[in-house]
């Protein structure tokens, strides 16, 4: 029976909290200037962590009464006669402690709890990690998002902690010992630079909301100055300002490459005053520069890691990579967005982003561009006196397969004549006040040219084209959808007149006039060819199918003859 109560004696000792054997000692240093209200109640919490050994408060040289209350509340007090910078502080701390591992918390915190010191301190002492730096739930400083964040981005992209100023973190006293203290507000981002480039494993530890007094500017100027001057010194030291001068240059040309590429699309797409080729030739440019520093960054980075192998700097070229690599992405993206506004209908290529539409025509139907840059047209008032004028600027009418003079109608009135823009006026749209409520637009309004068709469907169009002493007028309606298209070619005594093209309907019958009498009709179907004799006079339409699209649906003879002659 007395076996029992042996073991069990040794299994409640066992229960029992107990310091991890690994390190038997840690110390906690607060540094404190002036900060008698809070640095009592800060050493009251931190006695309350069982496996917290020694407490060292570093006076630095405060005019009022934090040495007493530091004192009072327990505390082993270090004056400094005069202050010295909160750096300063931390090294007079750091080598008066006698423990094997040092935490650093300030004397300013007001819900500083036993639960927060634990955290900072356990991951060392169970041996994950060799420091430990804190971050808080709230926003970052100014000085950290102003001033740390860039300059760290910058010269030391690897590392990308949320709060890389906390005042809160703990140590191993011994890889203390392989780091420089700053003497002032630049000790804490000094000590996390000189572990990151030591390779000493740093962990990030959330530990709640910290609340203490905000700092005023001036001190947050003087702050952001030792910031600063830590960072760059550190950059010097460790050969990162060479690194970015040499790879960093290339990275920067490669960007300006890339630059000019996305330039050059954005201007073909999206810049009115500026012409198509000249796009192009920014973006060729843009190509031939981004792919040549491209390959030069490969190869210096491939030579550099050769040189310097390691961990470090492996992360650290790879943050130094981003900008270009973003370049990269925003142009793959840009291409990507107008890959996807890209339409192919029989031939005919149609890429339509955003507000200018660039239209590519990939077929062998007559056409005035076959490649051109297209809108927005903006809709304003007839000018006084031109009631029955439609003022159309010159790629509205290439969209709609019209031209200047001819005539649209609307609801079987007299119709408008098309006429071009003024000048200066090169993407205005000007109706006439009726026109504009048949159509439901008004005034301001920005119709892009892949809407055009849409706000203009069901109008018909009286197109003429002139061949010599001939006037040939085609009738056709508006459609807001592209559709296969046939193309067909008049010839009056086996002399061509026009070579045309537009939507058919198959068993569908058309009619044909000349000098405005109708001289026959004929039902279509694909590559028909047909003959009318008029006067003495052999009228011949010959019709091929072809790989093209249309929106210019001819009418049928039931509606009006879709062609006259007139000679």
């Amino acid at each position: 029976m007395y076996w029992f109560f042996v073991i069990l004696a040794f299994l409640l000792a066992g229960i029992k909290t107990q310091k991890p054997k690994k390190y038997q000692k840690v110390s906690v240093i607060i540094p404190a200037y002036n900060e008698e209200d809070t640095v009592a109640k800060v050493v009251e919490v931190v006695k309350k962590v069982s496996f917290v050994d020694e407490i060292i408060v570093v006076n630095d040289g405060s005019s009022d009464n934090t040495e007493a209350e530091a004192t009072k509340a327990g505390a082993r007090v270090i004056t400094h006669e005069v202050n010295k910078g909160k750096g300063e502080a931390l090294n007079t701390g750091y080598r008066e402690a006698e423990c094997d591992i040092i935490a650093f918390i300030d004397a300013d915190i007001y819900n500083l709890t036993s639960a927060k010191v634990e955290a900072m301190i356990r991951p060392i002492l169970e041996g994950k990690t060799d420091i430990t730096k804190t971050k808080f739930s709230r926003a970052s400083g100014r000085v950290t998002e102003l001033t740390a964040k860039p300059l760290l981005n910058f010269f030391f992209p690897e590392i990308s902690f949320e709060q890389p100023l906390s005042g809160q973190f703990a140590a191993k006293k011994e890889v203390l010992k392989k780091i420089n203290f700053e003497s002032d507000y630049g000790v804490d981002v000094g000590i996390v630079i000189d572990a990151d480039v030591l390779g000493i494993s740093i962990m990030e530890v959330d530990i709640g909301a910290i609340e203490h007094d905000m700092s005023p500017l001036s001190d947050l100027n003087l702050m952001a100055n030792e910031v600063v001057r830590t960072i760059i010194g550190r950059a010097n030291k460790y050969g990162r300002v060479v690194m970015i001068d040499d790879i960093g240059y290339y990275i920067r040309m490669s960007i300006v490459g890339l630059s000019l590429v996305i330039l050059g699309l954005f201007t073909i797409f999206f810049v009115k005053f500026v012409p198509l080729a000249v796009g192009v030739i920014i973006s060729i440019i843009g190509i031939v520069l981004s792919i040549y520093y491209i390959v030069k960054v490969i190869t210096k980075s491939i030579g550099m890691f050769r040189k310097t192998p390691g961990r470090n700097l492996v992360k650290s070229f790879i943050k130094i990579h981003f900008p270009m690599i973003i370049s990269i992405i925003v142009l793959l993206l840009m291409i990507s967005t107008f890959i996807g506004a890209a339409h192919f209908e029989h031939g005919v290529l149609s890429i339509e982003p955003n507000s200018r539409n660039l239209i590519i025509y990939a077929d062998n139907s007559p056409r005035d561009n076959t490649i051109s840059v297209r809108g927005p047209y903006t809709v304003d008032t007839a000018i006084e006196n031109e009631s029955n004028e439609i003022r159309m600027p010159a790629d509205a009418m290439m969209t709609l397969g019209i031209k200047v003079n001819d005539t649209i109608q609307f609801d079987n009135d007299d119709g408008y004549l098309i006429n071009e823009t003024r000048q200066g006026e090169s993407d205005i749209l000007r109706l006439p006040i009726e026109v504009k409520k048949i159509l439901d637009v008004d005034n301001g309004e920005v119709i892009q040219n892949s809407r055009l068709k849409d706000v203009f469907e069901g109008a018909l169009m009286v197109h003429s084209q002139e061949n010599d002493n001939t006037t040939i007028v085609e009738k056709f309606l508006i459609t807001s959808r592209d559709k296969h298209s046939s193309t067909f070619e008049v010839l009056l005594d086996n002399n061509s007149l026009i070579n045309s093209s537009g939507i058919f309907k198959n068993n569908v019958s058309y009619g044909v006039s000349v000098n405005g009498d109708t001289i026959g009709s004929f039902n279509y179907k694909t590559n028909l060819t047909k003959t009318f004799n008029y006067d003495g006079h052999k009228v011949k339409i010959a019709f091929t199918d072809t790989n093209s699209t249309s929106i210019n649906l001819f009418t049928r003879e039931n509606q009006d003859n879709f062609l006259n002659i007139q000679f």
